[in-house]
C-alpha cells in the first residue's frame, strides 16, 4: 500500500503543478476546448504508473507477477493520484474562477477524459509489465 501511496501523491502533486503551469504559459483551461499541448499531461500518470507498478513488481514481488496483480496495483495508484489531482483542480477553479459556470463544466469533462485515460494507460501498463503468465487449458 505503501508503494501506491507514494506513487499515488506523486501523480497528483504533478497533475496539479501542470495546471498552474498551463496557467502560467496563458492558456485558457475554462474553456470546453482543449489546446494541443494539454494531451502531454497523459504522460504524468503513465509514466507514474510504470514506475509505481515496476518498483512494487521488482520491490514486493520479488519480479513475479501476475496481470490481476499489476493491474490491481495500478487502480491503487490511480485511486490516491486522481483524488490528489481532482482536489487540487477544484482549488485551481475555485482561485482562477472569473465567474462564469463553464469551468466546471469543462473541468468535469477534462476528469472523465482523464479517467478513461487513466484506465486505458492501467491496462497498459499492466500488460507491459506482467511476467507470470497463467495459462488456460
Amino acid at each position: 500500500m505503501k508503494n501506491s501511496v507514494i506513487f499515488g501523491i506523486l501523480i497528483g502533486i504533478l497533475s496539479i503543478a501542470w495546471l498552474f503551469i498551463m496557467r502560467s504559459a496563458g492558456y485558457n483551461l475554462t474553456e470546453s476546448k482543449a489546446a494541443p499541448i494539454e494531451y502531454v499531461s497523459g504522460l504524468i500518470p503513465l509514466i507514474g504508473l510504470f514506475f509505481g507498478v515496476k518498483r512494487f513488481r521488482d520491490g514486493e514481488l520479488k519480479g513475479n507477477m501476475g496481470f490481476l496483480e499489476a493491474l490491481i496495483q495500478s487502480f491503487k495508484i490511480l485511486l490516491v493520484g486522481g483524488a490528489i489531482a481532482v482536489f487540487g483542480g477544484i482549488l485551481f477553479i475555485n482561485i482562477n474562477n472569473s465567474g462564469n459556470d463553464t469551468s466546471f463544466q469543462s473541468f468535469s469533462g477534462r476528469i472523465f477524459g482523464a479517467l478513461l485515460v487513466g484506465v486505458i494507460e492501467a491496462f497498459a501498463v499492466s500488460l507491459l509489465l506482467t511476467t507470470k503468465s497463467n495459462r488456460v487449458d
